[in-house]
């Protein structure tokens, strides 16, 4: 007999990470936000996987609707990590030189 039921250990474990992760996060510098992000889709990729086979081997209901929403809302983690990402390293490319006739003023 458990005195402990296996909910409260998930409950704990799942307060533990959220905990975790936001010291993690929070303390990176911003040199490392672009490769965070690229791990963190990732990360989000695996946890799709881990969604879809969840979804496959439960049997009721409810069990494959939470499985979906699962899928759903890590699909839409990971298209959002990309576009966040993309857009970050767009910052650092170089912009294209101004073109001659636009910098000079026009005399009449």
């Amino acid at each position: 007999m458990d005195l402990i039921s296996d909910g409260i250990y998930n409950l704990i474990i799942f307060v533990l990470a959220i905990y975790v992760g936001y010291h993690v996060v929070w303390n990176v510098t911003p040199a490392l936000h672009t490769p965070l992000m690229a791990v963190t889709n990732a990360i989000s990729a695996i946890v799709i996987v881990g969604a879809m086979l969840a979804a496959a081997l439960t049997v009721t209901p409810l069990g494959k609707t939470m499985g979906t929403l699962a899928v759903a809302l890590a699909a839409v983690n990971v298209f959002g990590g990309f576009l966040v990402t993309r857009r970050m390293l767009e910052m650092f490319k170089k912009k294209a030189p101004k073109a001659a006739s636009a910098a000079a003023p026009v005399e009449k």
